[in-house]
């Protein structure tokens, strides 16, 4: 038989065929018999052998069936009715599935599915309208179906249709822009930045990530740098000098105060301690008795110009 093959639009995930035998033909016998110049040899059903002559019949590859006999033989059975779909139907099939065209119909809502878009759940054949509506996501924005193949934007378990996941402070579309979550809004960078992000004290800029703080002020980590060199502090020693902040080589440099012996400057860091006596301050290390270098810390001392003695040195003056 010839076939009919037509796609459904939007069919998923494939099309459904229509196919119906086409060829019919009744042979009539002239009153007199077999005419010369015509058919003499008997033309009989390919299966039950009886005779064609005056009877509607199917051409097949392997001969000619009449019309009981190749519904018997030949004829598919309806997925959905379980009956014979007969020479004179029309046939749908999908996925080696035979239908009646008036069979072939939405398994929710009984729609015909001849002409519409349909999809296959669990064994199921559905429309459109009843697979978004039990199976497509809804927009947690406009609360309408988001249909399959549609552009869609997903974030902690709920979906938005790509133009309705917009900014809450310029309601402009966020697309594929990146976007920072407060609460049960959304904002895009530039907004959050402005609306919510504490800005550096030394560049006043935005300050969305990492940053130090210092005096209970945000800062930049490539903003928060020695007053003297520049070089970055944050991870670093420092200490400060009229609230400004300094690496410990500069503020030792500018406004420590000068061991008298070594000339290096005393900054008390990592645990050092120092004494002082008059306008000179020493290292401890370094505060020894100038002619047998005894430490002289905790001891008493005696002073000799510009030089400390212990007292058994100074006894040999």
């Amino acid at each position: 038989p010839c076939q009919e093959v037509a796609g459904l639009r939007g069919a998923v995930p494939g099309s459904v065929s229509r196919s119906c035998p086409s060829i019919c033909v009744d042979l009539l016998a002239g009153e007199g018999g077999p005419q010369a110049g015509t058919m003499t040899e008997c033309f009989d059903c390919d299966n039950c052998k009886e005779s064609l002559y005056g009877r509607k019949y199917i051409q097949m590859d392997n001969g000619p069936y009449c019309i009981p006999c190749y519904d018997a033989h030949f004829a598919n059975t309806c997925d959905e009715c379980k009956e014979l779909i007969g020479h004179d139907c029309r046939e749908l099939y999908y996925e080696d599935r035979h239908y009646h065209e008036h069979c072939f119909r939405c398994f929710r809502c009984d729609r015909s599915l001849a002409d519409e878009p349909f999809t296959c759940q669990d064994e199921e054949l559905l429309c459109n309208d009843c697979y978004c509506n039990e199976f497509s996501s809804k927009c947690v924005a406009c609360e309408k179906t988001v249909m399959p193949g549609s552009r869609k934007l997903e974030y902690n378990g709920q979906t938005w249709h790509e133009h309705c996941f917009i900014c809450s402070s310029c309601q402009q579309p966020i697309g594929s822009r990146s976007f920072i979550p407060d609460k049960k809004d959304y904002y895009c960078v530039p907004c959050y930045e402005s609306k919510f992000a504490p800005r550096c004290t030394r560049c006043k800029k935005s300050l969305t990530k990492g940053g130090v703080t210092y005096r209970d002020e945000p800062w930049h980590k490539e903003c928060f740098v020695c007053t003297g060199c520049k070089t970055p502090l944050a991870g670093q020693q420092f200490t400060s000098q009229d609230d400004n902040p300094y690496c410990i080589k500069c503020f030792g440099n500018l406004y420590a105060k000068k061991c008298s012996a070594c000339t290096k400057p005393i900054t008390g860091f990592g645990g050092g301690k120092y004494v002082s006596f008059e306008d000179r301050h020493w290292h401890h290390n370094c505060f020894n008795c100038a002619r047998c270098k005894t430490s002289l810390v905790g001891k008493g001392f005696i002073p000799d110009n510009d030089e400390i003695l212990c007292r058994d040195c100074s006894s040999d003056l």
